[in-house]
């Protein structure tokens, strides 16, 4: 009887391993990503944009990060422009939502005025990089569909490789293919194909560090466009967490004072 029980039990672990589909497997990896990376409150963080021409030309603009997680929906997101001077006291606000469209506002201060982003205009580009709106937003797992496509290997390291469908309106995209690391669930790269369907851009994330013992982040990451050539490099420093936050530090009326 033991030995019948043994089969079985094999049998029935065999079944369930055939009957996980590559959507579900898919769906388990972003939910255990998204678990392990809930739970920071809040982080304040300094960035260096580097914006690149097809020719190698370069500019170079400075800003602050201040983000809020919010239980039940999306982050908080608070962008200061520092340098140079023609972009000083530009803010960007963002509010993600798991499932509506995320509100968006921008204070541009030669108009003087806050304007508020289109959901319709989500793909187009963030201050001229090679960043998009939707790329700036937190990636909420209700906001896609999953697929698990294989385990590889990149740059080394063990990676689960999923692929990920939009599901809200106006995306730039049709599918995004995200190379995540199997020790630390971050994503080390994603490559981003447009409505046609063709490749359009690529991510890596470069040079992790963990914080508070548990969440990591990119002091790296590199987009490259690969229509146009141009691409956009984001140097991050100064992380910190537990800063005390509130909603009323990501008030979208105070975004003309926004320091």
């Amino acid at each position: 009887m033991k030995k019948i029980s043994s089969v079985f039990i094999i049998l029935l672990l065999s079944l369930n391993v055939i009957a996980e589909t590559a959507e579900e497997k898919g769906l388990a990896i972003a939910i255990e990503a998204d678990k392990r990376d809930t739970g920071w409150g809040d982080q304040t963080a300094r960035l260096q944009m580097i914006l690149r021409n097809r020719h190698g030309d370069k500019s170079t603009r400075e800003m602050h990060n201040k983000s809020l997680e919010v239980k039940g929906d999306g982050d908080k997101t608070l962008i200061i422009f520092d340098r140079p001077r023609d972009v000083k006291g530009t803010a960007f606000l963002s509010f993600t939502h798991a499932v509506k469209p995320d509100d968006q506002w921008i204070y541009l201060p030669a108009l003087k005025r806050v304007k508020r982003i289109s959901s319709s205009n989500k793909s187009g580009p963030f201050m001229g990089s090679e960043f998009a709106y939707e790329d700036i937003s937190s990636q909420e797992i209700e906001k896609y569909s999953y697929k698990f496509i294989k385990d590889d290997v990149y740059e080394g390291r063990p990676v689960f490789v999923l692929e990920r469908f939009p599901q809200y309106k106006n995306s730039g995209y049709t599918r995004m293919i995200t190379w995540l690391d199997k020790d630390t669930y971050s994503p080390l790269k994603i490559d981003f194909y447009d409505r046609k369907n063709s490749l359009l851009k690529t991510l890596t994330y470069h040079d992790y560090k963990q914080y508070l013992g548990k969440y990591w982040r990119a002091d790296r990451m590199e987009m490259v466009n690969h229509v146009t050539g141009k691409s956009t490099t984001l140097l991050w420093k100064d992380y910190k967490f537990n800063n005390g936050l509130t909603d009323r530090d990501f008030d979208r009326s105070s975004l003309k004072r926004a320091r």
